[in-house]
């Protein structure tokens, strides 16, 4: 067995405990000591919802109707739309389920087009802020990655599309696994790690395979000023694999700062891949970053601005339709970029209530590709509560 394999079985015990054996555990403990206040242990449940509704219009490339005119294609849509069940059945046990509801663009599906239903999360949670520093869990089920869910807290704007390597296709929000997650004491960082099937939330797992996730952050101002406090630095990395012996490997290195005025970001992706472990199947390994910026006002106001690079190859060997034409084109020179600007109003609303409305330009435009530019405005609205 390598050492992968003993630190999934690992974790996955570890989990297994924490979540299964819990409550025999505080069965097992003495009643609290005369005059202090017990927990509370009433079950409760809680239901919310998140919906992301747009009017995009794509200003380039135009396409073709049916009957061979040149428009500009626009359409209303709902992308995302969840409903939160979540509660807790006791201080110690809590759950969420979230179905996710989203337009079917497969062609081949009898569903093409529909609106479908799946499972974004369902898992079972044991709070552990009786033994270790709050905030401190371990999670069964299907649950958020370590990092996307995370870094999509901090950059809000989820609503307008995905982040940098979920967008890029080397990272899902959410899978089926076992993960645990501890706080640092003081407010200094946290680390999330977890197992998970490595196919995403959206597909079955397809062999013996498991991804390693891990993430760790360090906020190491934490008990300086605001200005200094919202600087954090993040490491994630995924070890996987698409068969025996075909790595599917990713690191995230970023970097944050919060701040009521302004919240910044930047992040570097690498990715290595091995589809096959067969003779004569070369790796394909890109990378790319992604910075973005968002000013703020005291009134709800506030700006995006998002540049993303990606270089899906770096391979230095020549690309596909290099022998057309130009044979100086190697794969490291084909590149995605994409520029993001709007301007958006979050609503003032009670609790935990937020609504908000971004009219942005989103251009994706590319180097040695055979791929025209795609230029899109669009107005999109976020609703949760």
């Amino acid at each position: 067995m390598n050492q992968r394999m003993t630190l999934e079985w690992v974790l996955c015990a570890a989990c297994f405990v924490a979540v299964v054996l819990t409550p025999r555990i505080v069965a097992a403990q003495a009643a609290p000591p005369t005059g202090t206040k017990p927990p509370d242990d009433t079950p409760s449940i809680r239901v919310g919802a998140t919906i992301f509704t747009n009017y995009s219009y794509q200003t380039e490339p135009k396409i073709t109707d049916s009957d061979g005119n040149l428009v500009h294609r626009s359409s209303f849509d709902v992308t995302r739309s969840y409903i939160n069940v979540t509660g807790n059945l006791s201080h110690i046990l809590a759950f969420r389920i979230t179905p996710d509801i989203v337009r079917e663009t497969n062609p081949e599906s009898s569903l093409a087009g529909s609106l479908t239903f799946r499972i974004k999360y369902a898992f079972l949670q044991a709070n552990l802020d009786d033994w270790i520093t709050r905030g401190s869990w371990a999670r069964l089920g299907v649950q958020e990655t370590p990092y996307v869910d995370f870094a999509q807290g901090i950059y809000r704007y989820r609503f307008q599309g995905t982040m940098f390597p979920e967008r890029a296709g080397y990272l899902a929000s959410a899978d089926a696994g076992a993960s645990f997650h501890y706080n640092l004491p003081s407010s200094y960082g946290d680390v999330h790690v977890g197992v998970y099937n490595g196919e995403g939330y959206g597909r079955a797992e397809v062999n013996s395979q498991k991804g390693l996730m891990t993430r760790a952050t360090v906020r190491p101002f934490a008990g300086q000023t605001p200005a200094l406090r919202g600087l954090r630095g993040h490491l994630f990395h995924v070890a996987d694999s698409y068969v025996k012996n075909g790595e599917r490997q990713r690191t995230v290195g970023a970097v944050t700062y919060e701040y009521p005025f302004v919240t910044a970001g930047f992040e570097y992706v690498d990715a290595r891949d091995q589809r096959s472990a067969l003779p004569g199947m070369a790796p394909m390994n890109g990378s790319g970053y992604s910075l973005w910026v968002i000013p703020r006002t005291s009134k709800g106001w506030e700006g995006l601005i998002r540049y993303d690079h990606l270089t899906p190859n770096t391979s230095r060997a020549l690309a596909p339709f290099a022998t057309a034409g130009n044979l100086t084109t190697t794969l490291d020179s084909q590149q995605q970029n994409r520029v993001i600007a709007g301007i958006a109003y979050w609503f003032k609303l009670q609790g935990s209530v937020t609504a908000s409305l971004l009219v942005d330009y989103d251009a994706q435009l590319f180097e040695n590709l055979i791929a025209a530019p795609t230029k899109t405005v669009a107005v999109h609205a976020l609703v949760n509560f």
